[in-house]
């Protein structure tokens, strides 16, 4: 049965259609309800990263660039870099939690005038888009927008009425749609678009299925039944990620070198990399509509496979843009990042398993950044583990990109993640905090410097966080609540018990009793003011890798060996050559220092340059800033290199011996170290 449904993934005239009979329109709860946009605020180091994002290629793309300023969805003629029309919906998706999050007017304003065209531009038979011709559409690019319609409305109230009256026009539309042979989701004879087009709609399902759910909780309309029913319609017609998590299907072995035509092949919608970062989070969207406990554990096998078999030591899937193993010359799609990013959070809020958090912060501190320039202008397509220089390659080690997708620009290749890169970490920050189920909870999901203000049964509370995390161990809360309530800090599973404790208003500290589940470790609040802190403890920890090599981590964060490197730039690279602004620059670092290096893990030593509780921390991610490293000692050992282009597989067994004397390496935060070696091998000194 398996293997006919995955034959099916690009032909479905014969699959039947599956029967809506659903009568109960009640979801099942999260396990951590969210806050709604604008609820949440960054502060300290945090806050100046949102700024810079605001201040940098995120804040500026609807000044410059002919997809935004003159796309299609906004009553425009330019063509876009693909026919599914996607980069306004990926833009707009990430700006609008930046916009609010920062509440920066300017922002918004931007927002609001892509809102307003989109709304207007709606056509009268509830398409949403550009597409008048019906056999031009597909429903993938409207997953995204609807995400920041979703997002718009919850920040700000006025655009409530115009948005759900939208939502409800293109609701009864996709409907039909979908009673109708699954038109515009399933290829069909007429369609313009090719076969592959509408695999990207039904395997990313998910993402409407929880602005479906959104407006069946806040804004039914009286459509309850209907909405329920299209959901029913999208999962039931999706690739469904149940019959790709399964043992025996599921690929555990390396995938290097594979060869996958995505036109023909029924698995290439399961191996692309940020069609997986996205389809995490099915397993708690569909859990919520089916109520179907199995997908608990089936939600645990897929991101613990996913990163256990294909992941870096970073958190990011490793898929360029398919999956390849753990090969480190393999890259990391940033899209996949910040797609990744919102799964994980999202598998926390619907779940409730502490290790859906713990490896959100894990790609967020460290893989995220490592992608983007300390000014935000410029990102990768790409991001390798073993990465000591960013250039023009001479051969390029990847599936299917370019010899520039792993330097630093407006386009290294493919637009999608200049569009999509902006929403990872404002998400992030939306998601820090959630309320329990009772409504007198409020939980600290994501660790980091931020603030909430929200309503509980007792009353309103703010609580804000100060703290230099995940730089420094200490994490102080000043609370001001009307009524008492239960405040619950999540402790990661990587946590010292003999080093973490939390104290109240200055009181004895106590040790944590963090729930075996969930993390969370529960304190009393009473009405008025209160002083909590909270300090966690961590040990440098050693991860094996591929190839006799090691990851070493500290608390959340991974540490490389830091590659010294030159900076020079070039004229912008850009995927259609109009994209191209001429005051901007791609980036290309050359290592200016070897990178062969073996070190022994015995001898590596943690330094810190912050002081007992926050210290001041201004761009810890730039390179050279982060105010934590360690020091081991190390010895140039043979290296070969792969395709005569990138650092290949390191010398092993008794191949592996030093070529001259130890010296002590430096060892920094992976998300500053643009050049780096992160799966470093190891020998005895």
């Amino acid at each position: 049965m398996l293997i006919k449904n995955l034959a099916l993934v690009l032909s479905t005239s014969s699959l039947a259609l599956a029967a809506v009979n659903a009568t109960n329109t009640t979801l099942l709860p999260f396990s951590f309800a969210p806050l709604p946009l604008g609820s949440v605020k960054a502060n300290g180091w945090l806050q100046a990263e949102l700024e810079t994002e605001g201040n940098g290629l995120a804040g500026h793309m609807h000044d410059f660039d002919p997809d935004i300023t003159e796309g299609t969805w906004i009553g425009g003629d330019y063509p876009s870099y693909s026919d599914l029309n996607e980069a306004i919906p990926y833009w707009f998706n990430a700006l609008v939690p930046l916009a609010y999050t920062l509440n920066d007017e300017r922002l918004k304003e931007q927002v609001h005038q892509i809102a307003s065209s989109i709304i207007a531009n709606q056509l009268d038979d509830g398409w949403i888009g550009p597409e008048t011709d019906p056999n031009t559409r597909t429903f993938w690019a409207r997953y995204p927008v609807s995400l920041g319609f979703m997002n718009l409305v919850d920040a700000n109230s006025t655009w409530e009425e115009p948005v759900v009256n939208m939502f409800g026009n293109f609701v009864d539309y996709m409907l039909v749609s979908l009673q109708n042979n699954y038109t515009d989701y399933w290829y069909q004879e007429d369609d313009e678009l090719q076969p592959e087009d509408f695999t990207w709609g039904r395997v990313r399902y998910a993402d409407m299925i929880v602005v479906l759910q959104w407006l069946l909780e806040k804004h039914p309309a009286g459509k309850e039944q209907e909405l329920v029913d299209t959901m029913y319609y999208l999962y039931n017609g999706s690739i469904d990620w149940n019959e790709w998590y399964v043992e025996g299907v599921y690929p555990t072995q390396d995938l290097s070198g594979q060869d996958i035509d995505p036109s023909t092949s029924p698995i290439f919608p399961y191996e692309h990399g940020v069609n997986i970062g996205q389809g995490l989070k099915s397993f708690g969207v569909v859990r919520r509509l089916t109520s179907n406990d199995s997908l608990i554990d089936t939600a645990m096998n897929a991101v613990n496979w996913t990163f256990t078999y294909h992941g870096s030591a970073s958190g990011n899937i490793l898929a360029d843009e398919i999956l390849e193993g753990l090969d480190p010359w393999s890259g990391s799609e940033t899209c996949t990042a910040v797609e990744t990013m919102y799964s994980l959070s999202y598998l926390y809020q619907s779940l409730g398993l502490g290790y859906f958090a713990d490896r959100a912060e894990l790609l967020t501190y460290n893989a995220m950044f490592a992608q983007l320039t300390a000014d935000w202008w410029g990102h990768q397509y790409m991001a390798q583990p073993n990465q000591p220089y960013c250039q023009e390659l001479s051969e390029s080690p990847f599936w299917n990109v370019n010899l520039v997708g792993q330097t630093f620009g407006l386009q290294p290749n493919y637009p999608c993640c200049q569009f999509n890169h902006p929403q990872g970490l404002p998400k992030f920050v939306m998601a820090s905090y959630a309320t329990t189920v009772d409504g007198n909870g409020l939980v600290h999901a994501l660790l980091g410097p931020t603030s909430v203000t929200t309503t509980l049964s007792s009353g309103q509370i703010t609580v804000s966080c100060d703290t230099s995390y995940p730089f420094g161990d200490t994490l102080t809360y000043s609370i001001q609540a009307d009524g008492a309530f239960d405040l619950y800090v999540r402790v990661p599973g990587w946590y010292d018990s003999s080093s973490s404790s939390i104290s109240v208003n200055s009181g004895p500290s106590s040790a944590l009793s963090p729930d075996a589940q969930s993390g969370l470790h529960q304190l009393s609040i009473q009405a008025g003011q209160t002083t909590v802190t909270y300090t966690l403890g961590s040990q440098i920890s050693i991860e094996t890798r591929q190839y006799d090599t090691i990851a070493v981590h500290r608390g959340p964060l991974l540490y490389a060996l830091e590659i010294n490197s030159t900076e020079t730039t070039s004229p912008p690279h850009a995927w259609f050559n109009d994209a191209a602004v001429v005051s901007f620059s791609h980036f290309y670092f050359a290592n200016n220092t070897a990178w062969n290096y073996a070190i022994d893990p015995s001898t590596l030593t943690f330094y810190s340059s912050l002081n007992a509780t926050h210290g001041s921390l201004s761009t810890p991610y730039a390179p050279g800033s982060a105010p934590l490293w360690m020091e081991a000692q190390a010895c140039l050992i043979p290296w070969d290199m792969y395709l005569g282009s990138v650092p290949g597989i390191p010398s092993n067994g008794s191949d592996r011996v030093c070529l001259g004397s130890a010296q002590t390496v430096k060892l920094v935060p992976y998300g500053g170290a643009k050049t780096r070696i992160g799966d470093i091998p190891t020998i005895m000194i």
